[in-house]
């Protein structure tokens, strides 16, 4: 094939990519996105010495922080091109790279089939067929749209191109070079290192024309020799990542799970699911409910150990005959790669999608080559009866069905909303989906439906710190402060090491005027995560209320050493500097640079302070700025609610309503102003 026609048809494969993602560029952050990006202060600055030196940068959240300085430094990278939380440029640099991967892996299925069969252009059809199934694939769609599994992503990428430069690259292959892209995959996700063993298999198939039962047998053990020589600067070199990784991950990571043998006896099961979804992908869930087995006497540890075996059966009967050696080797990487997360390291989630992200390079290259040798096998009989459109017409059917399937997946992970409603009807007895779901729907100010959904997860998760946390700021939301604070003192018991127990405490105490709890409070989340931008912003607001000059300097000063650029962190450090009040900062700011947001956020303020007329005042100027302000209609309404001015509340929150139909505040302040008004 000319180069001409191959560059066309990658052209193709990566059009019809773009066409099945066009509509996950805007995507919202989802689940450990919230700590891994919106509320990590590192991210904001591209600090690359410090992300490479302290693993703590990577997340808020102490037990999820890891060493993965090149995922911590892309997302600062798109935090600056997008200037600031721009998702499209989160998504953009992903999909890019995951492009760029299939690329990489048609040349590396091409040199794979090249090695089983003479018809060079068959092997190269068939790399690019089977490139195009996994980039078109609903399960693969569950990485490419989650912002902080981009780990995944970027540990496969290198894999792949570190085979590609393996065999394509003389050079990097005597020098080695090629373990370079492994260093820097490595430092996405230790799961990198799986190339070494890949590396040796690889070799030992196709290079050295070795079976799997060749392994055992005594004439052979040069061969094995050679094999394991090549090797060796692999190995050394993941062993030596393995160690950098442990070393440079902070002590206060966590596994998350409970029972390394119950959860090693849920993994064949686990495999099998895995393997299903390459086929049927009409199981996918952002976060199941699959739990751990009780026992080995389970049915579903027989079947997975039946598969595992039956698979590893057929590894080392295709592993006889050069030309299904593509097979086996699919089959092993499949089960190599899988070994970091279904294994005796107990994590807390039993199975998770984006772990099929990896593993499915392998499984798509042993089941698409059997696919491939099968019409290889009966060419003569779809010749002789004119079977080529109907075959030609069944793959496009079948492409154009997964393609399907992964562009309905992005719609799923569009929102918060959408995505957790999805959680709770894949996945009905995960406590957390249910949580998360009516979390998106307080946010929305939809509190009857919220606390269903909290009450539901409650049944399933009783003590579990996030979900006191929330029902806690729905008891608040809703007027009842005393059972509140019942619910984020239970939070702190049941989570103390973690910031978000203190962080929304500290922030319910502060509403409730009780500055010196509330700084006590923020200041021991800030003892546990000191990157949080959330709990410092709560904290330099809570400084200034107490006019606590000293204390505001000092978290503004060091919020700005992390990030220079910190707006808010800067006017804090003004304010302590001027030693003025919130309103007389956001007043004096106003002035100066008048903005419709600005004006919102002081009516914000005279409205939590009981300055209900000056809150309606402001946001009229906010108004006269910008009409179509659905936020500003709100608060004038929600301010007259409260001098019980009923008659002009009403019109202010229709008004709202109708610029922002799906404004759930704003009817229920509608709601209260109408009631008031019939009584």
């Amino acid at each position: 094939m000319s180069k001409i026609k191959l560059s066309l048809l990658l052209a193709v494969m990566a059009v019809l990519c773009i066409i099945t993602y066009a509509n996950h560029f805007y995507n919202d952050f989802h689940f450990d996105d919230s700590h891994v990006v919106q509320n990590n202060l590192h991210i904001r600055s591209i600090n690359i010495p410090l992300f490479f030196t302290d693993g703590s940068t990577s997340s808020t959240l102490p037990q999820n922080q890891s060493y993965r300085p090149v995922v911590t430094t892309s997302l600062a990278f798109d935090y600056w091109l997008g200037g600031g939380y721009n998702l499209f440029y989160f998504h953009l640099s992903m999909f890019i790279l995951f492009v760029a991967q299939g690329v990489l892996m048609v040349f590396f299925f091409k040199q794979l089939f090249s090695s089983a069969t003479s018809n060079a252009k068959f092997g190269l059809y068939a790399a690019l067929i089977i490139s195009t199934w996994y980039l078109l694939h609903p399960a693969v769609a569950e990485t490419v749209n989650y912002v902080s599994a981009r780990s995944d992503l970027l540990s496969t990428f290198f894999i792949v191109l570190g085979f590609v430069l393996y065999i394509y690259s003389p050079f990097c292959r005597k020098t080695h070079l090629y373990n370079l892209a492994i260093i820097i995959g490595a430092l996405a996700k230790p799961l990198a290192i799986m190339f070494a063993p890949l590396l040796f298999f690889y070799v030992l198939f196709f290079e050295g024309d070795m079976s799997l039962p060749d392994i055992f047998k005594k004439q052979n053990l040069s061969k094995l020799w050679l094999a394991i020589k090549k090797t060796i600067p692999a190995f050394i070199c993941c062993v030596t990542m393995y160690y950098l990784q442990d070393k440079l991950t902070p002590k206060t990571w966590e596994p998350g799970g409970t029972s390394p043998l119950q959860y090693l006896i849920t993994q064949p099961f686990v495999m099998t699911h895995y393997f299903v979804m390459l086929f049927v992908p009409n199981a996918l869930s952002a976060d199941t409910d699959w739990a751990l087995l009780p026992g080995m006497a389970d049915w579903r540890f027989i079947a997975g150990c039946l598969f595992i075996i039956t698979m590893l059966v057929i590894a080392f009967i295709t592993s006889r005959k050069a030309k299904l050696r593509p097979v086996s080797f699919g089959i092993l990487w499949f089960f190599i790669t899988l070994i970091p997360t279904s294994s005796i390291i107990p994590l807390a989630e039993v199975m998770n999608d984006h772990r099929m992200y990896l593993p499915f390079v392998g499984l798509c290259i042993s089941v698409g080559w059997t696919i491939a040798l099968l019409i290889d096998h009966y060419k003569d009989i779809i010749k002789t009866h004119g079977y080529e459109k109907v075959l030609t017409g069944l793959l496009v059917l079948i492409l154009s069905g997964y393609a399907y399937g992964t562009h309905k997946r992005n719609d799923v992970w569009s929102t918060e909303e959408s995505l957790w409603y999805d959680v709770t009807i894949q996945s009905p007895n995960n406590g957390r989906g249910l949580m998360n779901y009516g979390l998106s729907k307080m946010a929305k100010g939809d509190y009857v439906t919220a606390n269903t959904y909290f009450e539901r997860a409650l049944v399933l998760l009783p003590t579990y710190f996030a979900l006191n946390v929330n029902i806690g700021i729905l008891k608040a939301a809703t007027g009842k402060p005393a059972e509140a604070e019942e619910y984020f003192k239970k939070a702190m018991v049941l989570g103390p090491t973690f910031p978000d127990s203190y962080v929304f405490y500290g922030r319910f105490l502060k509403e409730q005027k009780k500055y010196t709890e509330a700084a006590k409070m923020l200041n021991k989340a800030m003892s546990l995560s000191g990157s949080n931008l959330y709990t410092r912003h709560l904290l330099m607001e809570t400084y200034q209320l107490m006019q606590h000059w000293p204390g505001l300097k000092t978290v503004a000063e060091s919020t700005l050493q992390i990030n220079p650029t910190n707006a808010e962190a800067a006017r804090y450090l003004k304010a302590g500097e001027a030693q003025k009040s919130t309103t007389d900062a956001l007043a004096d700011e106003v002035k100066k640079s008048p903005t419709a947001q600005k004006y919102i956020d002081l009516g914000l303020e005279y409205y939590n302070k009981g300055m209900y007329l000056q809150c309606v005042e402001a946001s009229k100027e906010a108004i006269k700025l910008q009409p179509n302000l659905p936020e500003a209609y709100n608060n004038i309404g929600a301010a007259y609610n409260l001098l019980a001015q009923y008659t002009k509340a009403i019109p202010a929150l229709k008004m709202a309503i109708k610029l922002k139909p799906d404004f759930q505040l704003a009817k229920n302040n509608l709601a209260i102003a109408e009631s008031k008004l019939r009584k």
